[in-house]
């Protein structure tokens, strides 16, 4: 099992869409790499406390490669825009790639190529070890899940992917 830890906008959407994998074991909302211990959302929103909304994610490397996961996130990102993702602004809202295991750095480097080069600029997508991960309040977790119209910035159409393809 390999862990990676994504920013992208919401983590609501985020974490819904990386659910519908089966490569994927494990997904967990939480807050990364910020100036503070323990943050609530209120912290991360009004506090400026530098946490991104994150999500971890445990997945089985032999089912779904580093690559393809990565693939994955950026159908579900503006990797262009910084500190935003949809209509959530703010630095809390940016995107980035979080690793604790250098070994992924590899399949990184290559998705991160291969997006800016479809691109034509560079990324506003941060690379980072992970410094730190808070898990985010129960009613985060799954939030999508237990409330279905809920807001979220990726496109309901990939919400499914798994069954198309």
């Amino acid at each position: 099992m390999k862990t990676i830890y994504l920013a992208g906008g919401c983590f609501w959407g985020t974490q819904h869409f990386f659910d519908q994998f089966s490569g994927v074991l494990h997904t967990e909302t939480g807050y990364a790499n910020g100036r503070t211990d323990a943050p609530s959302y209120e912290d991360v929103r009004y506090r400026n406390t530098g946490h991104a909304e994150t999500v971890k994610i445990c997945y089985d490397e032999t089912r779904m490669s580093t690559e393809q996961l990565l693939r994955y996130y950026f159908m579900t990102i503006d990797p262009l825009s910084l500190n935003r993702q949809g209509g959530d602004v703010g630095s809390q809202y940016r995107t980035g790639i979080y690793y604790e295991d250098e070994t992924l750095l590899p399949a990184i480097r290559t998705v991160m190529a291969e997006e800016e080069a479809k691109a034509g600029e560079t990324l506003a997508v941060e690379v980072l070890p992970l410094r730190q991960f808070f898990r985010a309040e129960e009613y985060h977790q799954d939030y999508l899940g237990k409330n279905p119209g809920g807001y979220c910035h990726i496109p309901p159409r990939l919400m499914h992917l798994e069954e198309q393809e």
